[in-house]
């Protein structure tokens, strides 16, 4: 046995083991997410569930049983729930939609409570904007205040929602579009006249001309508001009458309508068809109306984009420093104190760097650039209040430790022979560090952003302090200059989890939301890895031969 441990055999078998059950962990946390998140896509049947008489009156139940669970006596008596000796109750958790008219979105059933259970083949299932998903028959189709009269009244409920979807695209495109502009163009006018005023040089002549200025622009956005009139009355014109399982007509208007479908009738590729419907609706769709939590695009958009922005921020300020305390820097105290103080910063919990971001960045440096450059805004703020770019900084210093470690340690394996026969045929010590030192170093350095980008990704706590939100009215990015706005706030995949997870009114229906949206965060952390990685994996082999 001593000479078995002392082969090193044990320690192989170990870390083998250690690898293999981490890999076990991952593979097992991803088909977790994969599983529990398919709910939100995939279409579910749904049942009609008549209930037992009550009082002369029989009720019925519509919905997907969203999860079902065997009760022994025992645990049916502890509930308060007794029944006939030995006998087990099956418990059913229903979602039922509607959550305006039933007040939540699930309901509770035990086996005993259903008189009989069926799937009817003409079951709609209504995606909506607001409220959750609504289950029922298709009665009809009202076109204004006249009944719509449709030989196929489902092709033409399909038809008339992706026509108004069309219709709700083009109205918002003249929101956030022209109409965007034109509000931006009156704000820089109110500003420079506001600028004048403060200066005294608002004469006759520039009050004239901003006047002019004024009317015209006046003139394009009323025109805009008149198509915007016309498309919204075209969108709101049509509703759908959908009859619940007791026979009560709803009237959902159709604007509200994200997607409509019959899932009792579904074969394999119609649900296929559906979930990929689905998962790019989720994915790629953006409406700033919409109130629904299934929008992604919006928190994918701002974790990518502040990631990109903390990488370009981190890496320079990480790689100087680290070059300086590696190469320049004398070995004395006062560097050791300077490694030990950058080691322990990479520990600092990470709400007490967004508490220092909302203080130096937020109120200090923001505040100090809206009083030199935007004063005549004030007391609005334009940079002095949380925002991108705060956000971006902010995670930039908390990376930072973890790109200084690995770049300096990443140059402390580069032999000291290499420098001196650089400077021996005559380079200045600037001429090896870019040319030879700094080359051989930057597969250290990509792992200093790998491990930085891994960390920044999933973190929440400092942003919720410096600039991200349940929720924004326009991207980051759009098509008005300056086209990227680092001082407007955005949405992070973190947030919605922590939101959807524990803000949420229902958090039961939002929890396949939940994981799918923490299985698309692991997705943007492994790719933004696997980028670098292979960023990382070409420079090595470029700069293989400076290492021989």
């Amino acid at each position: 046995m001593k000479r078995w441990f002392g082969s090193g055999k044990p320690w192989v078998w170990l870390t083998a083991s250690s690898i293999s059950i981490s890999l076990l962990a991952m593979l097992a946390i991803t088909a977790l997410l994969v599983g529990q998140g398919m709910r939100y896509l995939w279409p579910q049947p749904v049942w009609l569930m008549t209930l037992q008489p009550e009082n002369g009156v029989q009720r019925a139940v519509l919905g997907e049983i969203y999860a079902e669970q065997t009760l022994s006596p025992q645990q049916l008596e502890q509930a308060g729930l007794a029944a006939a000796p030995a006998q087990t109750e099956t418990r059913y958790l229903v979602k039922i939609g509607q959550r305006e008219i039933h007040g939540q979105s699930f309901r509770v059933l035990l086996s005993r409570d259903i008189a009989r259970i069926e799937k009817p083949a003409d079951i709609l299932v209504l995606k909506r904007m607001n409220n959750g998903t609504a289950y029922g028959y298709l009665a009809g189709m009202m076109e204004g205040e006249q009944p719509l009269v449709a030989a196929d009244l489902p092709a033409t409920l399909h038809h008339r929602v992706e026509q108004v979807q069309a219709l709700l695209a083009m109205a918002q495109a003249i929101r956030m579009g022209e109409m965007a502009k034109i509000n931006q163009q009156f704000e820089a006018l109110r500003l420079e006249e506001k600028k004048r005023r403060l200066t005294n040089t608002l004469d006759n002549q520039a009050l004239a001309r901003l006047q002019a200025e004024r009317i015209e622009l006046q003139r394009q956005f009323d025109g805009l508001s008149h198509q915007l009139t016309a498309l919204n009355q075209e969108i709101n014109r049509d509703t759908v009458q959908l009859r619940d399982a007791n026979g009560a007509i709803h009237l959902i208007p159709l604007r509200d309508i994200e997607q409509a479908w019959f899932p009792n009738t579904m074969n394999l590729w119609e649900k296929i068809g559906q979930w990929g419907n689905q998962a790019k609706h989720m994915l790629v769709h953006y409406s700033p109306d919409n109130n629904s939590a299934g929008q992604l695009f919006p928190a994918i958009f701002g974790t990518v984009l502040m990631v990109v922005l903390m990488s370009i921020i981190v890496m320079p300020l990480g790689v100087v420093a680290a070059i300086y305390l590696h190469e320049y820097a004398g070995k004395n105290s006062l560097t050791r104190w300077v490694r030990i103080a950058v080691v322990n910063l990479a520990g600092v919990p990470s709400i007490v760097y967004g508490v220092f971001g909302l203080g130096f960045f937020v109120y200090l440096i923001g505040g100090t650039l809206d009083q030199l450059f935007y004063s005549e805004a004030l007391p609005n703020p334009t940079f002095g209040t949380p925002g991108l770019l705060w956000a971006s900084l902010t995670l930039a210093l908390l990376t930072l430790p973890v790109v200084i470690v690995a770049t300096e340690e990443g140059l402390s394996r580069i032999p000291q022979s290499v420098r001196d026969g650089s400077l021996a045929l005559g380079a200045t010590k600037a001429e090896t560090l870019w040319h030879v030192v700094i080359p051989m170093a930057v597969p250290a350095m990509m792992t200093g952003l790998i491990l930085a980008v891994a960390r920044a990704a999933g973190e929440t706590a400092p942003l919720m302090l410096v600039g991200v939100v349940k929720s924004v009215p326009v991207l980051p990015v759009d098509d008005i200059f300056p086209y990227l706005h680092l001082e407007r706030k955005f949405m992070h995949l973190g947030f919605q989890i922590y939101d959807l997870a524990f803000q949420s009114p229902d958090v039961e229906a939002a929890r396949p939301l939940v994981y799918i949206t923490a299985l698309l965060l692991v997705l943007i952390v492994v790719g933004l890895n696997l980028a670098a990685i292979g960023i990382r994996h070409v420079l090595r082999e470029k700069y293989r031969s400076l290492s021989l």
